[in-house]
């Protein structure tokens, strides 16, 4: 619980990730979670004594809708998060977990199976540390979900996650976030 209460106040400190949750809870949109680089670039941030937003280049904003998988229905959706966006300073990448396996193989070189909830999705991020969602409730309350818990995160210790994601996926990853933060680790 310590290390939850943690990563709430580190998270606040990015004023940016803030307003999009507050945002996204608006949306209403199934399963949703800011995860991935926008959350772990802000705690390494902070960590280092960089400012919040520093380098990171686009705040993922997840959601799983099962009903339809067409790339359609998922336009649909970065369209009104791009539109309830508009005076946010940041880009907003969003995606349809339910439809991952559809487009993974292609763009990765290995086959994905279907994901059956956004939590699944996250589970399989090609870095352990960056195995976080974060969302905020509608009763004010932030809801994380942290598979390796967050050990790794705050010691800045990047391993690679097996799940999934081919090696080199990871390992370009990494190699990128080392060059921003060389005070990380990489196991």
């Amino acid at each position: 619980m310590a290390d939850l209460v943690r990563l709430r106040d580190v998270l606040s400190c990015n004023k940016n990730l803030v307003d999009l949750l507050m945002v996204a809870r608006e949306l209403g949109l199934p399963q949703w979670y800011l995860t991935a680089g926008c959350v772990v670039q802000t705690v390494w941030n902070v960590l280092t004594g960089r400012e919040a937003v520093a380098g990171i280049k686009d705040y993922d904003l997840f959601y799983f809708d099962g009903g339809d998988l067409s790339w359609g229905a998922e336009d649909r959706v970065i369209r009104t998060v791009a539109d309830a966006c508009q005076g946010l300073p940041v880009d907003v990448e969003v995606r349809n977990e339910a439809r991952v396996h559809l487009w993974y193989e292609a763009k990765f070189g290995v086959p994905c199976r279907a994901f059956a909830s956004t939590e699944e999705a996250i589970d399989a991020f090609p870095a352990v540390c960056s195995c976080v969602g974060v969302r905020l409730e509608r009763d004010g309350s932030w809801h994380f979900y942290a598979p390796h818990g967050l050990d790794d995160l705050f010691a800045l210790v990047v391993r690679p996650n097996p799940v999934l994601a081919p090696r080199s996926v990871y390992e370009r990853k990494a190699a990128r976030w080392k060059r921003q933060w060389p005070e990380l680790t990489l196991a």
